[in-house]
């Protein structure tokens, strides 16, 4: 398991992956950035299940319940173990979520399941600083 204590755990990669998370909601793009980080430090599984929950929102969204329902699985066995305050963010929260939005997936067949987003709640103020940034940073550039 990785040291996530320290600044070196807000990698630019892990802040842009919470700001399509929770911001623009593209999930596709999540995965992108998330799985060159979960590379780059060692095939972590905290980011792999970050990473198979966004995959598991994308699939819901285009359709695919059974995709969905096999990510958000896969992301709940590798976040289960891990501290509920991991890399600044509320973990165990998102847990919850990403159990309760299972639940419902799980019944889909019985009953239809709209897709909704889920969201990443920031403990560290420091990394809600950073996240803050890139949103400025993102609304400046799209006014120009």
């Amino acid at each position: 398991m990785l040291d996530h204590s320290g600044d070196s755990r807000y990698s630019p990669l892990f802040i842009r992956f919470l700001y399509h998370f929770n911001v623009d909601r593209d999930y596709f793009e999540c995965h992108e950035v998330l799985e060159a980080l979960w590379m780059e430090e060692g095939r972590d599984p905290l980011y792999q299940g970050l990473l198979q929950a966004a995959v598991g929102l994308y699939h819901h969204r285009n359709g695919n319940v059974n995709g969905a329902r096999k990510l958000f699985r896969a992301a709940l066995e590798k976040l289960t173990n891990e501290p509920g305050d991991s890399l600044g963010i509320d973990l165990a929260g998102f847990r919850q979520q990403a159990e309760h939005y299972l639940n419902r997936l799980e019944r889909a067949e019985a009953e239809p399941v709209s897709f909704h987003d889920l969201n990443i709640r920031i403990l560290d103020p420091e990394l809600e600083r950073r996240l803050k940034e890139m949103r400025r940073g993102k609304n400046h550039t799209e006014e120009s």
